[in-house]
């Protein structure tokens, strides 16, 4: 294996020493080339790989690309064709490969996960989006439960669980009383990681409360709650809760300390797995009275404390961006004053794959070379598969254009038709990373891509470029002319450059004229012309002043402008920078700005700025409004400060090797004092025009000695310091050049390390510039052999590294560099260790061998190699096993390998190999690696795990195919682990968020995968609960909830007779009908028993109901008997017997669905009442109250 890889890795040199690679043509971005311009697909747009969709709302998987002709888009789903013409819920938008499923017209989200992939396609290519696994948000319920008051005693440790339903994505877990209010947290009492709650110790005030554990759902933003804990704290003696004090929690009983121990995590070690980038969180609870204090700390370093927190009051370690220095060995420490103790948390640091070299885009022309490079890099190192248009690339290859290397692919005088989009896909145990690059074979005779005919103006002396843009494939060469003669324009005066565009270095009267353009390719010829003008600098050659007028008085500023004739210009002004108005007061002529009669509103900036077509010049000058008071020498008090004028009459004197005086005499400070000098230098030799800061000198000096480098050709400048701000800087100096000296410096970064086996690198950092002090920069570097007492090598190299050659492997060496130039050698630097290279160790762990194999880990024991066979710096002992086999008769197994590093310097080494599969044959071997190499491998060992429990069912479904009955079918579970004999379905009643009723129990045998349940009621719902069997028990449990019945507001209507309430109403209403039947029977058996001749002139009137609740009474024009009555004999009207209807006004009242009755109750009389007559009855069931009053 690792004799092929050299072999790649010799044969892709050699082919690149031996191969010229065409420059990639970048295409512009030109709307025309990019209409015309063929294209394979590229995506721009794509969902994330795990994709958590909220089950309230319609599902959408983006896809998005583009290219030329306009892709078509397709889908695969669980690697199959996602045929959505047949699926009417899903649709594609227009224009993209985005998938939309609704449910408006019914249909379960949960039917469409799965993991899709899509496919963008067009003629030249197929580009793949990343495989987007599509998971449905789930809040599943938590389990009803009874919980029995926790007995504890007072000063014990406690654990309370709160074993969160499992929800996608997980819940956030909180605890607080069933009174809804906050379980305070404290360095006694905390919440686990797992979301447990820890109690280091109990006191009786902790049976004050009740403790719930709540989950938040993020998704559907619903929060489910625990049935609550109760507890009851045992005591030694009796409890008075007045006792209770922060200092003395126990209340002065006497309660046995305890020294510490850990709830979480248990044991004295433990491991736990990081990915790169990902955060780490470490825990250490500890039980314990007094209340344990956490420390943290890392073996064999310090904390990084850039990017460690503490929290849960020193229980938690969070560290953010892990990385792969991070992983090691981590121990907390819990102690009070009867002792300590430890947990040791070794933090394996792997990562997912992450991009090195990310292939892009390639466009060649034909018969161009080119290669694309796909470098990713991840632990364990992942592996790199290309693909060509979505499928597979096959190597070696049957295309002679095209050869695959390892991570890169290599292609050779390409042709049209060669058009295709690769895919790089690198992989490891812990993620992959997918990337789309196309290669697109394109031939296009040349063209010009910008305006024809340009005329260009610029100024004298300036810097000037002539673009030319052009494309073409093959990339043409493009050429420039000056007035359609010469031989080519590049060098001198002009720089052409690859884009296109022709410079001037500085343009001048005699470069004026028609410059042509032209792009040649074996496919044709184009040219265009552009036409220069070089035009004079416009500049105001008399700037205004700063001006003091008295108010009343006229002020005036002048701008002298000089400009080319052929431009025109205008003079604008400005007033502390807005536009200025002109008026009767304020006129401008050719050169001055003058203002009438001025006040304190002018006072303030005038700025003249003037402006050609190609280039604008502006100075400004400041007025100040004064009283005419203002007149005498004290006048210039009452002017605002400003900045300084730069210093004048820079000098130097007192020349020396490494020093010399400078002198300035100091401008104008406008009434702010000097307070800071700063000097400036700049230097021809490394960095010409390019002014630096030296130092800074107090506000009072005026003259200082500069300390000097050696070997440099200084000039300075010095700019003065106010409390407005910076002086614009003096004019330079003379150069003063320093006389050269050996080097000061010492180089820094030395290290010796072995890029080969029989070599050592010796590298450095090169001096700076400025530390050269001369000419001839050179380094002398020694190495010896360490304590081998032979003689120092040297030589003398101008780089700034050097390779020793014919070392024996990894042997260490004493290694020491000095810089030296024509003046003389400078300090060596300090002797550092380097090593020669590694090779590949010779020897192989021996008797490999296994024990205490269980289902899921096996202890395994080797004999180490002598560490003189490593031939390098040991590294860790290799594992490679994989799963030959599973015991379970017909299935089929992955046989990757998979690796385990141990790091081990004991006599007898041993380590614990984990996650194995259960009731499978497993094979392994071990190899001793160094920094670079692995050795051989030692014996191969096999080994059998035991049984286990199986996994889930691979599926569960449940329908409701009847009223009375639901389907239930699943499927075998895709890992058994051992021999099925058989399946159990748990089961119970469940009625919204309550659990009912006892769980039923159903088994199976292994053969049989489906059930069908009878109902008891028609909207009766169950909880169903799944598992696989094998000898050793239930497996992992697959729970679903049954659906509810199609038509189940139907099912709702006929139950509502059912419903507690319904009754109770339905009882009311009878009752009131039957008190009222009762009060009209006692008042006719009454009738004719008492005289009526006291009320015959005052006859009953109808009743009307008032605002306030009264009744009214009023006369009725037409007292007419009530339809169905009867006149009794003495002339009353008397009603019927046998119909409540006529009770209502309209003879025609009517129940509503609850039994009420819709028609209101009125009363009516006779026109007459005869005198003397008695009443026989009460006309209505609301006169018979009346009556009662």
């Amino acid at each position: 294996m690792l004799g092929q890889g050299r072999h790649a890795a010799l044969a892709l040199v050699s082919l690149l020493l031996s191969w010229r690679e065409a420059t990639p043509i970048e295409v512009p971005r030109d709307a025309r080339i990019q209409q015309e311009l063929k294209q394979p697909p590229t995506l721009v747009r794509q969902s994330v790989k795990d994709y958590i969709v909220d089950p309230r709302d319609n599902i959408i998987i983006e896809c998005e690309a583009k290219g030329n002709p306009v892709p078509t888009f397709s889908w695969r789903k669980n690697r199959k064709f996602f045929n959505i013409a047949k699926d009417p819920r899903v649709t594609m938008r227009k224009g993209s490969g985005t998938l939309e499923i609704g449910f408006r017209s019914g249909g379960r989200p949960e039917d469409y996960e799965g993991e899709y992939q899509c496919f963008a396609k067009n003629d030249l290519g197929t580009a793949l989006s990343n495989k987007i696994l599509l998971r449905v948000s789930k809040a599943p319920l938590w389990p009803k439960e009874v919980l029995e008051p926790v007995v504890v005693t007072e000063g014990s440790p406690l654990v309370l669980l709160c074993n969160p339903p499992p929800g996608l994505p997980p819940p956030f877990t909180f605890w607080m009383t069933s009174g809804m209010s906050p379980i305070r947290q404290d360095k006694r009492v905390s919440m686990g990681l797992n979301g447990d709650m820890y109690f280091s110790n109990v006191i009786a005030r902790d049976a004050d409360t009740d403790y719930s554990c709540n989950a938040r759902f993020p998704f559907t933003h619903t929060i489910q709650q625990k049935n609550p804990f109760t507890l009851k704290v045992h005591t030694k003696e009796p409890y008075n809760d007045t006792s209770y004090n922060a200092t003395d929690p126990f209340g002065g009983r006497k309660v046995a300390e305890s020294t510490p121990t850990f709830l979480s995590p248990s044991g004295s070690q433990s491991s736990k797995m990081v990915l790169r980038d990902e955060h780490l969180l470490l825990e250490c609870i500890a039980a314990g009275l007094p209340t344990p204090t956490i420390k943290w700390f890392k073996k064999g370093g310090d904390l990084p404390g850039h990017k460690v927190k503490f929290e849960k009051f020193n229980k938690t370690l969070k560290m953010v961006s892990v990385s792969e220095e991070d992983d090691g060995e981590y121990v907390c420490m819990a102690n009070n004053h009867l002792g300590s103790i430890r947990h040791s948390i070794f933090v394996h640091v792997k990562a997912a794959p992450y991009w090195l070299d990310k292939p892009t885009d390639l466009v060649l022309a034909p018969d161009e070379n080119g290669r694309l490079v796909c470098r990713a890099n991840g632990n364990p190192k992942p592996e790199i598969k290309w693909l060509m248009n979505g499928e597979p690339l096959e190597n070696p290859s049957p295309n002679p254009s095209r050869q695959v290397l390892g991570d890169t692919i290599i292609f050779r005088s390409v042709q049209m038709g060669g058009s295709a989009v690769y895919q790089c896909n690198a992989s490891n145990e812990h993620g992959y990373l997918l990337a789309n690059a196309f290669v697109s074979v394109l031939d296009m005779p040349p063209r010009m891509l910008g305006a024809k005919k340009q005329l260009i103006k610029v100024i004298e002396n300036n810097r000037t470029f002539l673009d030319c843009p052009f494309f073409g494939s093959p990339l043409p060469e493009l050429r420039w002319f000056k007035n359609g003669q010469g031989s080519g324009l590049d060098g001198g005066q002009y720089r052409a450059y690859i884009n296109g565009t022709l410079e001037i270095k500085k343009a001048r009267a005699e470069d004026e004229g028609t410059y042509t353009c032209v792009a040649s390719s074996i496919l044709g010829m184009a040219e265009n012309q552009v036409s220069l003008e070089v035009k004079e600098r416009t500049r105001i050659v008399g700037a205004p002043e700063h001006k003091s007028a008295i108010r009343g008085s006229t002020a005036r500023f002048t701008c002298k402008v000089k400009s080319d004739p052929s431009l025109p210009v205008t003079v604008t002004w400005t007033k502390d920078d807005k536009p200025l108005y002109l008026g009767w007061r304020l006129k401008k002529d050719e050169e001055s700005l003058t203002i009438s009669n001025v006040n304190e509103g002018d006072e303030g900036t005038y700025a003249c700025t003037v402006k050609s077509e190609i280039d604008q010049d502006s100075a400004s000058a400041r007025l100040t409004v004064l009283e005419e008071a203002s007149l005498n020498p004290s006048v210039s008090s009452a002017l605002p400060p400003d900045r300084p004028d730069p210093p004048m009459d820079l000098d130097l004197s007192d020349p020396a090797a490494r020093s010399v005086r400078l002198t300035w005499i100091p401008g104008n400070d406008h009434r702010s004092p000097i307070t800071e000098f700063l000097v400036q230098f700049e230097e021809d030799r490394w960095e010409p025009g390019r002014w630096q800061n030296l130092s800074t000198y107090p506000g009072d000096f005026n003259s200082v000695i500069l300390q000097l480098a050696p070997f440099v050709n200084y000039q300075f400048r010095v700019i003065a310091i106010n409390t407005v701000g910076q002086s614009q800087p003096s004019r330079p100096s003379p150069r003063y050049k320093t006389s050269g000296a050996a080097p000061d410096a010492i180089p820094r970064g030395v290290r010796g390390w072995g890029s080969e086996k029989d070599n050592m690198e010796i590298s450095w950092e090169p001096l700076l510039d400025l530390e050269r002090n001369g000419p001839n920069l050179r380094y002398s570097v020694w190495w010896r052999r360490k304590d081998a007492g032979e003689e120092w090598s040297n030589v003398t190299t101008e780089g700034s590294k050097h390779v020793v050659h014919n070392t024996d492997t990894y042997v260490p060496y004493e290694v020491k560099v000095q810089a030296r130039n024509e003046f003389g050698p400078g300090p060596e630097s300090n002797q550092v260790i380097g090593y020669s290279g590694e090779d590949v160790p010779t020897d192989a762990p021996t008797d490999l061998r296994v024990s205490k194999v269980g289902s899921t880990k096996a202890n395994i024991h080797w004999k180490p190699v002598d560490p003189a066979s490593v031939r390098g710096e040991f590294k860790e002992y290799k594992l490679y096993y994989w799963r030959e086999s599973s015991l379970v008769p017909g299935l089929l197994v992955s046989k990757e390998k998979r690796t385990k590093g141990v790091y081990s310097t004991a006599s007898e080494p041993s380590g614990i190999l984990s996650d194995l599969v259960p009731y499978s044959r497993y094979q392994m071997f071990m190899v001793v690696a160094n920094g670079r190499f692995e050795g051989p491998p030692s014996n191969t060992v096999e080994f059998t795990t035991k049984e286990g429990v199986p996994d889930a069912p691979r599926f569960f479904r449940i329908n409701r195919r009847s009223f009375d009955s639901i389907y239930l079918e699943w499927d075998k579970p895709l890992e058994p682990n051992g021999i099925l004999i058989g399946y159990q379905l748990k089961y119970r009643i469940v009625n919204g968020s309550r659990v009912g009723g006892r769980t039923q129990l159903e088994t199976f045998f292994p053969n049989v995968t489906d059930f069908t349940l009878r109902l008891p009621d028609r909207s009766t719902r169950y909880n169903f609960f799944l598992s696989a069997l094998t000898q050793i028990g239930a497996g992992e449990v697959f729970a679903e909830e049954s659906p509810p019945f199609a038509n189940q507001a139907y099912i709702d209507q006929v139950d509502i007779a059912t419903q507690g309430w319904f009754i109770g109403l339905m009882c009311a209403i009878a009752l009131i009908i039957l008190i009222l039947l009762i009060v009209c029977f006692i008042k006719r058996s009454r009738g004719g028993k008492y005289p009526v001749r006291d009320k015959k002139d005052l006859p009953l009137d109808p009743v009307d109901q008032k605002e306030d609740g009264s009744f009214d009474y009023h006369s009725d024009e037409d007292n007419k008997p009530l339809q169905g009555s009867q006149t009794s004999l003495d002339g009353n009207v008397k009603e019927s017997d046998d119909s409540l209807v006529d009770y209502g006004e309209g003879g025609d009242g009517q129940f509503n669905e609850d039994g009420s009755f819709i028609g209101q109750y009125t009363v009516k009389k006779d026109k007459d009442e005869t005198e003397g007559n008695e009443s026989s009855e009460a006309t209505s069931p609301v006169n018979a109250i009346y009556s009662l009053a």
